[in-house]
């Protein structure tokens, strides 16, 4: 039995898996809390489009809820985006983690990620279900410019939050933990 009942779907990013970076270390924390914790497994790379993913999120999530905190990192971010612009009810929080709009400049990817995040948003819309919202960047992302951070800030209206020197934020640049965010996310749940 969960003790808190709430949904944190984590979403990861082009060629990402729910099994990399800091995702398992973030859902074991939160299901030792008592808390249900949903990493969908997303198409990457081959059959990798909104649409795809879309699906793949309804048929492993299930539609939006306002008991959920949703968690993107990379693409994950920009399709959380697109959840909530479609979403009728508002989340808990809405944490994007090295998110970012419009092309990077990196041909492979800027072609995988053409669906997600290259075309207006309604931010209205966006910013009425976010709940609260945590921009997570960093000054040396070797993927994402900082200013692509500062932008979707912007578009968002809240404030980023810099982690200096974290590159991308995975596994790669030494994260397989993420205290900073869980801190974050438990914040969220103390004023539930």
């Amino acid at each position: 039995m969960l003790k808190n009942t709430w949904l944190a779907k984590q979403k990861h990013g082009t060629g990402g898996s729910p099994e990399g970076n800091w995702f398992p270390w973030l859902k074991e924390k939160l299901i030792e809390t008592g808390h249900e914790v949903i990493v969908p497994r997303f198409p990457t790379m081959l059959g990798q489009s909104l649409n795809s993913w879309k699906n793949a999120f309804d048929q492993q999530v299930g539609p939006i809820n306002s008991n959920m905190i949703l968690i993107g990192h990379s693409l994950g971010a920009g399709f959380i985006l697109n959840l909530l612009e479609e979403s009728p009810v508002p989340v808990i929080a809405s944490f994007l983690v090295c998110g970012f709009l419009g092309k990077l400049d990196l041909p492979t990817y800027d072609v995988l990620n053409e669906s997600f995040v290259c075309r207006d948003f309604d931010w209205t819309k966006i910013q009425n279900n976010y709940g609260y919202c945590c921009v997570i960047n960093t000054d040396n992302d070797p993927y994402v410019p900082l200013e692509k951070g500062e932008e979707l800030a912007q578009k968002l209206a809240v404030n980023m939050t810099l982690i200096p020197g974290a590159k991308h934020i995975n596994e790669e640049a030494g994260y397989t933990s993420f205290p900073f965010l869980l801190d974050r996310v438990q914040v969220c749940l103390s004023k539930r």
